[in-house]
């Protein structure tokens, strides 16, 4: 049994390794604006997204396969073994990013070694998602397990944050033409090194208890739907709305800001930089009321507001010209996201067993995510080229209030956890 004080030190470890591969596959988010031209050079901006939008899409079809090879390799080897395997390949894909040519030196080449970078990178963050997710749940106690988990969002959206701080602090330091030219691989060669470091950090993290004291069952996609088939189903349906939800409001929104209300690239990274880390600090706050009124009634207040809520936003936004007012209305929706994104890995660990944990988070959730959250972005620069930019709003709107359902009619799983290795924070 592992002290407190190394329980402590081990979650703070895999959520540092956490943060580091969302930095990672953010920058890609926060720098398309300025590469996307590089590797897709005809049209004008909004084609120009919409290419490297598909290319962020690319990258959603690898999790559930990545979801798949690395949350079996976790169930079977050791969540640390998962871990450290998955922040090496976000590595490799970001080196890649860093040193692939232009279109207008190699052609074709270049777009096919996009893609084949952030096909890498999603089979990282496949595996990534289970892994962290189980080793957070099960390396926190009983008690406190909705706060502790939520640091794994924390991480994730504190890469995100540091994505933009670090395009901010380009902004400032480049002259626009050097950052479109060269200065955005700047941003891919420290996500790369900053993966090295992870690396070694996660070597030398403990196994969790759970791991350790798990039955002699083999993990596997057949057990998995033999046994579990309404808990698999359930973290999909769980997903749906809220993974949606989240890159509408996030990695959508930076150029919703820019390309649809009509601020400047700088004005619109500063709006998302502030509101992020203000949505940051939030998440552990979702946990500790999950931890102290239950995991079903902060999902449902996401699942309401949200749908009632995102069309109005979004609508709002269309109008504004002051850059606090789309500050206040970002947070908003952040805000009511945050009923989703600061539990959603403690609920989907509480539903399994340690033998096939890792693979049950990661999943079904991963097959949930590339269907809905990697497509969003794509699916609103569609829907505004086509002249509908209004559906998507609608269309968020409607998948959360399909994900109510689900969190309305779900078992708490607070009361009813099968991690049954209590920790000791």
């Amino acid at each position: 049994m592992l002290d407190q004080r190394r329980r402590l030190a081990n979650i703070v470890g895999g959520s540092a390794g956490n943060l580091v591969e969302w930095f990672d596959w953010y920058i890609y988010a926060a720098f398309s604006l300025y590469f996307a031209a590089s590797f897709f050079p005809k049209g004008d901006q909004t084609a120009q997204l919409l290419s490297s939008a598909a290319v962020f899409a690319v990258g959603f079809v690898m999790r559930p396969i990545g979801a798949y090879v690395f949350g079996i390799y976790a169930d079977r080897k050791g969540r640390k073994a998962g871990l450290t395997l998955s922040v090496s390949l976000m590595c490799a894909g970001s080196l890649m990013i860093a040193a692939a040519p232009t279109h207008a030196s190699v052609g074709l080449l270049s777009p096919a070694i996009l893609v084949l970078a952030r096909m890498i990178q999603g089979l990282s963050l496949g595996g990534e998602y289970g892994s962290s997710a189980t080793y957070l749940s099960e390396m926190a106690g009983r008690e406190r397990r909705g706060f502790w988990s939520s640091f794994q969002y924390v991480t994730l959206i504190a890469g995100q944050l540091i994505a933009l701080a670090l395009l901010l602090l380009l902004q400032t330091l480049l002259p626009e033409a050097d950052l479109e030219r060269w200065g955005w691989r700047l941003a891919f060669v420290a996500g790369a090194l900053l993966a090295i470091v992870v690396f070694f950090i996660r070597r030398r993290l403990s196994e969790s208890p759970s791991f350790d004291a798990r039955s002699d069952k083999i993990s596997s996609g057949t057990s998995l739907l033999r046994d579990h088939p309404k808990e698999a189903l359930l973290v999909m349906a769980l997903t749906a709305g809220g993974t949606l939800a989240f890159y509408a409001y996030t990695t959508y929104m930076q150029k919703y800001l820019a390309n649809t209300v009509g601020f400047d690239r700088p004005t619109a990274s500063r709006i998302m930089t502030g509101a992020l880390f203000l949505f940051m600090l939030m998440q552990p706050l979702g946990g500790l009321l999950s931890d102290r009124f239950g995991r079903k009634p902060v999902m449902i207040a996401f699942g309401i507001s949200g749908t009632l809520l995102t069309v109005p936003i979004f609508t709002a936004l269309e109008a504004t010209r002051s850059p606090w007012t789309a500050f206040a209305l970002v947070m908003a929706s952040l805000v009511i996201v945050t009923g989703y994104t600061s539990i959603n890995a403690v609920v989907k660990a509480e539903l399994f067993p340690s033998h096939i944990r890792a693979l049950g988070v990661a999943l079904p959730y991963a097959i949930a995510n590339t269907i809905f959250g990697g497509t969003a972005e794509y699916v609103a620069l569609w829907l505004k080229d086509a002249g509908h930019e209004r559906w998507f709003y609608s269309y968020v709107a409607g998948m959360i209030g399909l994900s109510l359902i689900a969190y309305a009619t779900m078992r708490e799983t607070r009361t009813s956890s099968r991690i049954d290795q209590d920790g000791l924070l």
